[in-house]
């Protein structure tokens, strides 16, 4: 309910009036101003003038239902935010174990304890700053083609990056994500699967967004960055997520419907190393 609200808001280029939002969902406007009410207090700051209605300024950093609203008829059910996780993978392999009911969720934490990337190696993810999330799928695609899954998340993450901050990303295979040569993001994708078919796939994805370049630990200070040393500007962690899930939504869509062709172009494009000098 909250995300309908918050998807007219969204949607609307000024205010949007009560009377809109009452007949759009069914309910009466003394209930569009308690629902008004209740987003406030998760941190929505939603200006209501009089005779013009309501519009929404700003919305929390890091919210489950500003991205619900903003990715409404894709193929995302639900999106869970925690605040502090051991690994959002971890989370999304323990719940699909369970239920069915998790397929096409996503699960995203404001930070880590056990972040996972390649190879076993941690991913250092400290609160308030970057993006740390997990996709759920049943693909039923070849278990030869689970490298597929990460190309995918690769082109869509790349493609959100360059639409959200301007900034040219590029793609070293298999899963890092390259600004200027240093390494920007990762994904790590884990999957269940039979001899010949993937039943169960996490994909985790993990951008730095807000990180400065001091903040990085020594080890890793020359060879990492993040879209604020890239932009030099601030960048909502929900505007990216929501931008990322609207490109996965699409490069998967192409994926099912077409094949691995057309994904492939596009990760040739994006390629930190083909057609370049080594």
């Amino acid at each position: 309910m909250a995300e309908d609200i918050l998807n007219l808001l969204n949607k609307s280029t000024a205010y949007c009036s009560g009377a809109k939002i009452s007949a759009e969902m069914g309910i009466t406007r003394a209930a569009v101003w308690k629902k008004i009410i209740a987003l406030r207090k998760k941190g929505f700051v939603i200006e209501a003038v009089p005779s013009k209605g309501y519009r929404l300024v700003s919305a929390p950093d890091l919210s489950a239902d500003y991205i619900k609203s903003a990715v409404q008829g894709s193929l995302f059910k639900d999106i869970i935010v925690y605040d502090r996780v051991a690994s959002t993978n971890e989370i999304a392999m323990s719940v699909a174990a369970k239920s069915n009911l998790w397929v096409n969720s996503v699960i995203i934490a404001d930070s880590q304890e056990r972040g996972k990337g390649r190879l076993g190696r941690k991913w250092v993810s400290p609160p308030g700053k970057n993006v740390y999330m997990s996709i759920l799928l049943r693909p039923g695609l070849e278990t030869r083609d689970a490298t597929m899954l990460t190309l995918l998340t690769a082109v869509a993450c790349a493609h959100a990056i360059k639409k959200i901050s301007g900034l040219p990303v590029s793609i070293k295979w298999p899963n890092d994500l390259l600004l200027a040569g240093k390494k920007l993001g990762g994904i790590l994708t884990e999957i269940r699967a039979d001899i010949d078919k993937i039943n169960l796939a996490v994909i985790g994805i993990g951008i730095n967004v807000n990180t400065r370049v001091q903040d990085f630990s020594a080890e890793i200070r020359q060879i990492a960055t993040s879209i604020k040393e890239g932009s030099k500007k601030y960048t909502p962690r929900n505007e990216l997520i929501v931008e990322v899930l609207k490109q996965f939504d699409y490069f998967y869509g192409i994926l099912i419907k077409k094949g691995k062709h057309f994904l492939m172009s596009e990760w040739k494009e994006l390629s930190s190393t083909i057609g370049k000098e080594v």
